[in-house]
Parts: structure tokens; C-alpha cells; sequence
């Protein structure tokens, strides 16, 4: 019988003596299963928003970038025993999950989050193992960047309170720091420690940090005293002696304890800096090879190898070379691929100069293309995300090492827009001709779409809503770059091979990502074959390998992601035939939240076994 499927027979019995009587005892026993489903999910969901609580309460800085107004006075714990705590967490929350909720009786959407949430857990027990496997200071995005960006883009001044919690936050960075330059040293004693190339990088990123007013009396102030400075001034609940006041102490701090903070870290990489190599790959750590494979399944969500997923990429890479000549035969140009490459890079006409007005001009380009596409996303999609969008410059302090663009997500509540940054360190890193696939893929219809869709989801776990994979994430933001093309974007085809400039690009990712960190390709093989097989400019190839190295798998994750999404996309336009809506397919990848590609891939099949049953216009 049908309802011996349930486990939970007693639930059942009790739950069929509260449902109105049927004529049709089938009737009542599929409202008894509705009902249990019911309560079962409103079970799970209570059990994953108390478990999120609890992880959230411990991280102050994620606190801060979600828009919580909690501990604004402090900065995570890097302790090792609050990484040990951290891991009994998750294994009792695990241990609960699977002892407390019914896996059977739960309702779709609560099936997805369950085994999302223990596959969370279990990678992350998986993980303990691993966690000095990284480098706790590089050029990308390591504390010594992310502390103050934090302060500056999380950190609002809204009253008094607000700012003693930010001074409150520059004296602790000197306990922070030390807790970070402890990490390295474990990291040291373990045999990690960055490739010889990072160590000038890191130091002039931190020299940006400390360099001008108040540190010196140069014309220029510091990015932290300037933001500080700028959000005192605009308090309205403070008088003049008030906020005199509270520039004295935030000078204070950041001369007697931010300063000489970052005199520690630059002592330290000094010291490290003479024991470091230059090998590049992660094959040189203890058990790197299985470390290695344990990134690329957790950046992919796959189990494809370090092989495969190089095969894949040098597939791909020639596909699109195959595509770049037919556009180099539409422009007309006269001469090979190389020579055509050379004139994309050197040919001025496709670069604005680094010079104030050459980025005003770029930045105000960019905002007409992200207007172009934000006026059609009613062809595209129904559900559209309620924060706002802003452009910004990245910070001078960090964009040496940062990437050429990125996107930062808006606050939970909405009052911090979502941002797409553009690196405007050096022009010839932001080609003209990439500009519309540059901003489709951060901004609209890429990120920004994914990431405030998702955190403004009703009913969903908060871990779904904010949480993520790299695959799903930057897959979606790639098939972003892709899917405007089939209408009607991209009809400058130099546009157009920027397009696939930037698609060869996550191309390469995959066979470089892997030629380091599986094939001990050094890091002049790895630009070599960026010089070989793309028109990147030195600077991007440049910043892009020193990215691959210190961040290990990250990179593959995009085109595996774009991939999958478009095989699913174009496996439901086969099997529904007219019946397919590219809409309602948006609305299903985008509103189940970020999840692993293999859910994706059920949901897909389910929603097209659906599809085909009621034939109807959208997922049910």
C-alpha cells in the first residue's frame, strides 16, 4: 500500500484522526501525507534557521556584510579553537539533522535543503583535514585587504554608537593580525607557504593601507581615514566637539595600533619571504595531489578529475579559436589568428588611457550597457531582483591585486545596493571590446540577478538564501555573457569577440588551473600559454595566473557551470518542444537558489517531466 512508503507509521495514525472523513479513503490519506509533509518541513526549515543563527552569531564580519547590526565592535575569531568549535558545530548539527527530521516526509523544496545542508557539512568535516591548506596571506583578497574593504563598504555610521564600534574595530585589529600571523606560521611549520611572487604583491598592498594622512603628511588621505572621516561628517546626531572627538580617537587608533599592525605582517612576510620558493602548484603541499582533487569537486560540484576537466578545456579552447576566426573573417582583417590577437591588444582604439578622464569615460559606458539590458529583462525573465545596482571604482588600497572587475552582493535588508567593481588600476586590463560581456557577467543579467534574486527568496533556508557554489554562481554569471548574444546583443562583432575573449578565457582557466596544480606547470608555462592562445594584455595575464595560484580550483568552477546550464537549457527546448518558456527556465535555475549542480540537473528533469504531464507555461 501506498502509505507504507511513510516511515512514520504513528504520525500517520494520529495525523489520519484529525483530517476531515472521505468518502475516498485514498482522499484522506493523501491529506494525512500532506499534512505530515507539512509539519515535518516546518520542522526542518525551524531547524535550519536556528542552525544558521548559530553559525551567523559566530562570525561578526559576516554579520556585517549581510547588514546585521550585531558586534559591529568586533572581528571574527581565527583561533584555532574556534575552528575546532566551529567543527563540533557542524557535527552535532549533522548528528541532529539525521536523528530529528524525516527525510521521507519532507516536502520537495525541504528534501533539496536537506541534502544540501549535509553535503555542507560533511564537505566541511571533509574539509578539517585541509583547513591550513591555503595561504592566509596572498594577493587576492587575504585579511589584510578584506579588514579594511570591510570597515569601508560594511561598516555604515549611522549615530554615535556606529562610529566608537569602527574605532572599536581599528584597535582590534592588532589582536586580529596576530591571530592571522599565527595562522601563517602553522602554515609555515606544515611546509605551506606562498610561491615568491606574492610576497612583493602583498607588501605593496599593505603599504597602500598605511600610506597618507594620518599616517603621513601627504597631501592624500588613507582609504580608512577618508572613509571615516566622510561618514563622521555626515552624522546628524552629533555636534561639532562630538565628532571632533571622535576623529581624535580614530586617529589614535589607526596611528598606534592599525599602523604598527601592519608593521607586524610586513616583519613577518619579510621573514617568510626568505624561505619561499618558486613552485607554484599545490602538488608541492603534504598530499597536495588529494587536496587538489578535494578543491576541484568542491569548486565544481562534480566528480570530474584534474584530467578531464583539462581535456575539456583544450576542447573548448579550440572551439572558440574556431569562432574567433569567423568573426576575424567578418571584420575583414587580412592575416592569421596571432596576428589578429596582436591587433587587439595593441590597436588603441580598443582601450580608454588610464587617465581620470579615460575612466570616467569607461565608467559611464558601462552604465549604458548594464541600462541596455536592465530595459529588456522582461524578455528574459519574470522574477527580477528588488536592491539596486550601482557601479563603482575599486578601491586604490586593493587594486593592484584585485581582479579586473567583480560584484559585491547587496545587505540582507536591502539598504546597501548590490556593486559591480571595475578595477580601473590600469585601462589596459578593461578593453573596450569586453566591455558589454564584462557587465552582463557581474552585473545584469549575471550576478547581480542571481545573488538578489536569491537573498530576497520567501520560504527558502537562509543558508540557501545567502550561501552558494562557485559552479552554480559563476556558471550562471558566464551562460549570462552567453544567452544575450541569441538576441540581438552584441552587434559590434568586435563586441562580439570579446564575448568569446571572455568565454576562451574560463576556457584556459581549465587547462592552466589544472596544468599548475596536477601537471607542475610552472607559472611562465601557465603565461606562455595565455600569450599562445589568447589577445589577454600582460596585466590580466599577469594578475589572472597569480590568481590561479593562490587560489587553487576556483577557476574551473565557471565554465563547468555555464556548461551544465545551457546542456539543461537546451535539453528542455528538445523534450518540450513549443512548450518551452526560456523564462520560466530562468525562473527555475535562479529561484531554487545556488545549488550544487547535480540538484540542479534533478530539478530540471523534474520540472520538464511536469511540463510534459500538465503542459503547461510555467514550472509548477
Amino acid at each position: 500500500m501506498k502509505i507504507l512508503r511513510l516511515p512514520a507509521l504513528a504520525i500517520l495514525a494520529w495525523t489520519l484522526t484529525s483530517v476531515p472523513v472521505s468518502a475516498d479513503p485514498a482522499d484522506s490519506i493523501s491529506a494525512a501525507a500532506k499534512t505530515i509533509a507539512t509539519n515535518e518541513t516546518a520542522k526542518a526549515n525551524a531547524f535550519f534557521e536556528r542552525a544558521f543563527d548559530v553559525m551567523l552569531s559566530r562570525s561578526p564580519q559576516y554579520m556585517a556584510e549581510l547588514g546585521i547590526k550585531k558586534d559591529t565592535d568586533k572581528w571574527d575569531d581565527l583561533s584555532e579553537q574556534h575552528a575546532l568549535e566551529d567543527l563540533v558545530l557542524t557535527v552535532r548539527q549533522l548528528d541532529e539533522l539525521k536523528r530529528t527530521i524525516n527525510f521521507e516526509a519532507l516536502d520537495a523544496q525541504a528534501r533539496v535543503s536537506y541534502r544540501m545542508f549535509v553535503n555542507d557539512a560533511e564537505r566541511t568535516i571533509e574539509g578539517w583535514r585541509w583547513r591550513h591548506h591555503n595561504y592566509s596571506l596572498h594577493q587576492m583578497g587575504a585579511l589584510h585587504s578584506e579588514a579594511p574593504a570591510l570597515l569601508i563598504n560594511f561598516h555604515p555610521i549611522q549615530n554615535i554608537a556606529d562610529a566608537r564600534a569602527y574605532i572599536a574595530r581599528l584597535r582590534g585589529m592588532a589582536p586580529l593580525f596576530d591571530q592571522l600571523i599565527e595562522g601563517v606560521k602553522v602554515r609555515e611549520s606544515k611546509g605551506i607557504v606562498p610561491p615568491r611572487f606574492v610576497f612583493p604583491l602583498v607588501r605593496d598592498s599593505i603599504k597602500e593601507v598605511i600610506s597618507g594622512q594620518p599616517f603621513d603628511s601627504s597631501p592624500k588621505k588613507c582609504a580608512l581615514w577618508e572613509d571615516f572621516e566622510g561618514k563622521v561628517g555626515a552624522l546628524k546626531d552629533a555636534d561639532a566637539a562630538a565628532k571632533q572627538a571622535l576623529l581624535a580617537d580614530a586617529r589614535a587608533a589607526l596611528t598606534g595600533t592599525v599602523k604598527p599592525a601592519y608593521e607586524k605582517l610586513l616583519k613577518v612576510i619579510a621573514d617568510q619571504e626568505k624561505i619561499a620558493t618558486d613552485d607554484d602548484g599545490v602538488w608541492k603541499f603534504p598530499q597536495g595531489s588529494e587536496y587538489y582533487a578535494f578543491a576541484l569537486r568542491g569548486a565544481t560540484t562534480t566528480q570530474l578529475t584534474a584530467d578531464e576537466i583539462h581535456r575539456l578545456g583544450l576542447s573548448e579552447v579550440a572551439r572558440i579559436h574556431r569562432e574567433m576566426d569567423a568573426i576575424m573573417v567578418k571584420v575583414g582583417f587580412k592575416g592569421d589568428r596571432t596576428a589578429f590577437f596582436k591587433f587587439i591588444k595593441e590597436d588603441p582604439q580598443f582601450y580608454y588611457p588610464t587617465t581620470p578622464a579615460g575612466k570616467a569615460a569607461y565608467m559611464k559606458r558601462a552604465t549604458q550597457i548594464i541600462d541596455a539590458m536592465r530595459a529588456r529583462l522582461d524578455e528574459f525573465f519574470i522574477t527580477k531582483p528588488k536592491a539596486q545596482l550601482i557601479i563603482k571604482e575599486v578601491e586604490p588600497f586593493r587594486e593592484q591585486g584585485a581582479a579586473g572587475a567583480s560584484y559585491e552582493q547587496p545587505s540582507a535588508d536591502g539598504s546597501r545596493p548590490g556593486a559591480y567593481y571595475v578595477n580601473t588600476v590600469d585601462m589596459r586590463g578593461l578593453p573596450i571590446f569586453e566591455m558589454e560581456t564584462l557587465a552582463h557577467h557581474e552585473a545584469l543579467p549575471g550576478h547581480h540577478m542571481q545573488i538578489a534574486i536569491a537573498q530576497e527568496l520567501n520560504g527558502l533556508p537562509r543558508f540557501r538564501m545567502y550561501g552558494g557554489n562557485t559552479a552554480y554562481g559563476e556558471g550562471w554569471a558566464l551562460y549570462s555573457e552567453y544567452f544575450p548574444k541569441e538576441f540581438g546583443f552584441y552587434q559590434d562583432p568586435y563586441m562580439d569577440f570579446g564575448r568569446l575573449n571572455d568565454e576562451l578565457l574560463r576556457a584556459v582557466r581549465l587547462v592552466v588551473d589544472t596544468g599548475i596544480h596536477a601537471k607542475k606547470w610552472t607559472r611562465a608555462q601557465v603565461m606562455d600559454y595565455f600569450r599562445a592562445n589568447t589577445p589577454n594584455p600582460e596585466r590580466d595575464i599577469f594578475t589572472e595566473t597569480n590568481r590561479y595560484i593562490v587560489s587553487p580550483a576556483q577557476a574551473t568552477a565557471y565554465k563547468i557551470g555555464m556548461l551544465k546550464i545551457l546542456e539543461l537549457r537546451e535539453l528542455a527546448r528538445r523534450q518540450l518542444g513549443a512548450a518551452f518558456d526560456l523564462r520560466h527556465y530562468h525562473d527555475l535555475v535562479l529561484k531554487n537558489g545556488a545549488v550544487p549542480l547535480n540538484i540542479l540537473e534533478e530539478n530540471v528533469r523534474a520540472w520538464i517531466e511536469k511540463k510534459k504531464e500538465s503542459k503547461g507555461p510555467g514550472p509548477r
